[in-house]
């Protein structure tokens, strides 16, 4: 048979499930001996069978009478009795914490008859009408659907009137006139009475509380926090204690230690004369809790006395809801604390010193996306104002610099040594230098992956994306946001942590671990203590992992800059990024070669070019892997802008004049090209087949920095990868270009060289013929950006501005496939190609290069479909070399405060 209603002497703290976190809490607190006004908690299955039929189980109302009997009898009083009753707080308690997102209702059982009795005697009498006037306003808003504001005017217009700082100054009187007031609201605003039955206040009341689980602000708050939306929440019904009883009364909140920094200590609010709301709520002005101390020192003391017990019992920060009545202290709720991540990192590593965690226990309660905020400077942002735009929170961090319309002022300006903000309607690939060159580059349009976020993040640069309020003017060189016009150097702050942009100069704060990583990962004695915190953690993190680690990197200096950060090798270095600038030149000779001959020259042009690039690469990542991937993007990417060639050609002949004959050249080259869904047109492998001697070149290009490492006594571990292949017979024809080129190098320098074939994973068919491809490839790497395009048959650039947000409103998605894997179909696609590839080819290497490879909860998926490594950003190697660490561990350690 089904319970739906449990006291708190029969749950604990591992039945959250079933009694919601506080409910299980408050259970655990009574069995400690702790002081807990006694209650009972209304399960989450109630909560669920009420959101999917719309009205709560039969069963409920009998179950909920039963306890409420044996609470009256324990109390000797009754609810509803007309002297002294027996009053109730009806609260939500869902499986995680959700502060503030459901509602609450104190003082029920209170009536027009109950409030008369509770104010027998004179110094009850304004206690006694306080409660009434909560209780109405309470009810009204929360269960009645009075607007909050027609209250809170009423509450002003009375403290004006008496001219008062808040209603805590107000007199029996002023509160008798308050209640009537608030209850023709009431009865205005619904057409109903304040209703008089307690009963019928309690029903009401917790079916009130099981809806706040589908409002507004609790569905954003679950979507922001990976909350399923099925869990439901219970309901805690309680007996109340009054902490506005007078001056020897008071509610406050007190954490163990402190949330912001770690530190050990007391720390919270108190509120004399006041219920707990009024302290979570902000409309009266606390005191520090260490004011308690002087104000009723015995219950202090007992305070601080159950406070320590509790930490050492959840062995965790912990976050207490109390109340004093007259002199008595009462436990009204605990939870593992909320915390910033200086402070988990802090409290993880004390709590192991203490001898009451394990040192997995304290990797298993950080978490990479902590990591992640210890790294980026912040803005103190207390004097900066409303933001001018938002946006996407694309790549996070803080920079201020002038903003500036152009790649090439970008770098002018640069150059010269100012600070500057990109900002575009998007990036290409021809704005590489500029972002290179820039502090944060700022878009109008695209989302978390499109180019501008993807390089971005690959730099370690501070981006948003897709601020759509945002119109961008290049050839005025001006942006303008609604009557705000930002004109070309003028300095704006950009927020990559918040997607917010401000006006001037925000002050940053800066990351002492981020230069921690900087200067190699290695503490020094005078390092401060969240370094040597992520250190020690990071250190047990990377002797636990079975992943390996590599990066993304397209040049020397990231490839020095990912070692450092702790990077055991380079999973994807783009040849792409190589042929920008200067170099597009050549490429440009390549695409207009009117023969074999030019094609070669160009190509020929480009050889050295590469071969320097590469030997950079493998000389600052000696002695580990560096995959190197052959030519993807489409041609057309490395030529002017079609539209910008039409104008310059066109406006020439209407001037009378010729055209420049390079320009015409180039638009019929863009327009011969021109494709209309490029990125599934000619990229990848097909460039390779059908563009005489890229590979060739390119590969020459890699064994040729191959021989020279080897000569100069390095230890190269060149891999070449090879694009978009979604047929092994692709993939047999490139691979057999590439032996033949590394043969003829191995002949003519006397040099052997050899280095691994593989294969980029990135379309659908290729993960469902797996089997086949890996008979012809040492490695596979899974392009999960293009893998997870190509699988929901998304275009990244535009659909994540166009109509994401709908679909995570309404549960379509928990989080952007693009943000974290998809695991029920992308992750069904790399589960099945690792499984075939390795039965068709059992020491093939697998690993992953896409975007992925550095979100923690993709890199824990990972680990469970036992890839071999990850591969990210350099500036996310810290992030998931600690998320690698923390997925070999069987599950969240007790008091896990991830949520």
């Amino acid at each position: 048979m089904v319970r739906y209603v449990y006291d708190f002497s029969e749950g604990g703290r591992d039945r959250a499930d079933l009694l919601g976190g506080k409910g299980a809490n408050l259970a655990e607190m009574m069995r400690m001996g702790l002081p807990v006004p006694p209650g009972f908690t209304v399960t989450t299955e109630a909560c669920r069978v009420y959101l999917a039929t719309g009205a709560p189980p039969p069963e409920l109302d009998g179950e909920i009478a039963a306890h409420l009997e044996r609470l009256e009898q324990a109390a000797g009083r009754r609810l509803g009795q007309v002297d002294d009753p027996l009053l109730l707080s009806v609260r939500s308690g869902a499986r995680y914490s959700m502060p503030g997102m459901m509602e609450t209702i104190l003082d029920i059982g209170l009536n027009d008859l109950s409030v008369l009795g509770l104010a027998k005697t004179p110094e009850r009498e304004r206690f006694a009408w306080d409660s009434y006037r909560r209780l109405v306003q309470m009810f009204g808003t929360t269960v009645m659907g009075v607007d909050g504001a027609l209250f809170e005017e009423v509450l002003t217009r009375i403290e004006h009137q008496h001219h008062v700082a808040d209603e805590a100054h107000l007199d029996a009187c002023d509160l008798i006139r308050t209640v009537e007031t608030f209850k023709d609201i009431v009865r205005e605003r619904t057409g109903e009475d304040f209703p008089q039955d307690p009963h019928e206040q309690l029903r009401r009341a917790v079916l009130a509380v099981f809806g706040s689980w589908n409002a507004e602000r609790a569905r954003v708050y679950r979507r922001r926090e990976h909350i399923p939306d099925d869990l439901g929440t219970a309901v805690n019904i309680q007996t109340m204690v009054f902490g506005n009883r007078g001056a020897d009364s008071g509610s406050g909140v007190a954490f163990t230690r402190d949330p912001a920094t770690g530190r050990p200590g007391v720390y919270g609010d108190y509120l004399a004369n006041a219920q707990g709301e009024d302290v979570v709520s902000g409309t009266r002005d606390a005191v520090p809790l260490e004011e308690l101390r002087r104000l009723d020192p015995a219950s202090y003391e007992e305070l601080c006395g159950h406070m320590r017990r509790l930490e050492e019992h959840y062995r965790d920060l912990c976050d207490i809801e109390f109340t004093i009545e007259q002199g008595r202290l009462w436990m009204l709720q605990t939870r593992v604390g909320k915390r910033t991540a200086q402070a988990a990192f802090g409290i993880a590593g004390q709590l192991v010193d203490e001898g009451r965690i394990s040192l997995d226990e304290a990797l298993a309660r950080v978490s990479g996306e902590g990591l992640a905020r210890l790294m980026f400077p912040r803005f103190d942002t207390s004097g900066a104002g409303e933001p001018v735009a938002r946006g996407v929170a694309a790549s996070p961090g803080a920079a201020v610099g002038a903003a500036v319309f152009t790649s090439a002022e970008a770098v002018r300006r640069a150059a010269a040594g100012e600070r500057v903000v990109l900002v575009r309607p998007e990036t290409t690939p021809d704005d590489l230098p500029g972002m290179v060159a820039a502090q944060a580059v700022l878009t109008s349009r695209g989302g978390k992956t499109s180019h501008a976020a993807v390089v971005a993040r690959g730099m370690g640069k501070v981006c948003v994306c897709g601020a759509e309020a945002l119109s961008v003017d290049v050839p005025g060189r001006r942006c303008t946001v609604g009557d705000v016009t930002v004109e070309e150097g003028q300095v704006v702050s950009v927020d990559g942590s918040e997607g917010r942009v401000y006006l001037g100069a925000v002050p940053l704060v800066d990351s002492v671990v981020m230069r921690y990583f900087e200067e190699g990962g290695r503490p020094g004695p005078g390092a401060e203590q969240v370094v040597r915190d992520v250190h020690r953690l990071l250190e047990r993190a990377d002797s636990l992992r079975r992943l390996e680690v590599r990066a993304n990197a397209d040049t020397p200096e990231d490839a020095a800059r990912a070692r450092r950060f702790g990077a055991v090798g380079i999973g994807l270095c783009r040849t792409e990024h190589m042929f920008l600038g200067e170099r597009s030149r050549h490429v440009e000779a390549m695409i207009l070669a009117a023969d074999d001959a030019e094609r070669e020259a160009a190509l020929a042009a480009l050889l050295p070019l590469q071969r320097g690039d590469f030997t950079g690469i493998l000389e600052a990542m000696d002695g580990l892997p560096v995959t190197i991937r052959l030519l993807d993007p489409p041609l057309h990417e490395f030529l002017p802008d079609r539209t910008e060639l039409a104008v310059r050609v066109a406006r020439a002949e209407a001037s009378g004049r010729e055209p420049d004959p390079r320009d015409v050249a180039l638009l019929a080259a863009v327009t011969r090209m021109r494709e209309q869904n490029p990125m599934l047109g000619l990229r990848g492998v097909r460039l390779g087949l059908v563009v005489p001697g890229l590979v060739a070149m390119q590969v020459r290009a890699v064994a040729e920095a191959v021989v020279g490492r080897l000569r100069a006594g390095g230890a190269p571990r060149a891999q070449i990868m090879v694009p978009l292949v979604g047929d092994v017979a692709e993939l047999h024809l490139v691979r057999d270009e590439v032996e033949r080129v590394l043969a003829q190098v191995s002949e003519e320098t006397g040099v052997r060289v050899e280095c691994p074939v593989g294969t980029m994973i990135e379309l659908p068919r290729a993960a469902l013929t797996a089997g086949r491809i890996a008979r012809d490839a040492d490695f596979f790497s899974f392009g999960t950006n293009d893998l997870t395009q190509t699988t929901w048959g998304f275009s990244r650039d535009d659909v994540e501005a166009a109509f994401f947000p709908a679909y995570l409103e309404r549960g379509v998605f928990e989080a952007s496939p693009f943000e974290s894997l998809d695991r029920e179909g992308v992750g069904r696609l790399v589960e099945l190609a690792v499984a075939e590839g390795r039965e068709a080819r059992p020491d093939l290497e697998v690993g992953v290069c896409g975007e992925h490879g550095g979100d923690p909860e993709s890199v824990h998926f990972f680990h469970a479909a036992d890839l071999d490594y990850v591969s990210c950003s350099p500036f996310r190697v810290p992030v998931a070399r600690l998320e690698a660490g923390r997925a070999t561990l069987r599950g969240p350690a007790d008091g896990d405060a991830a949520r």
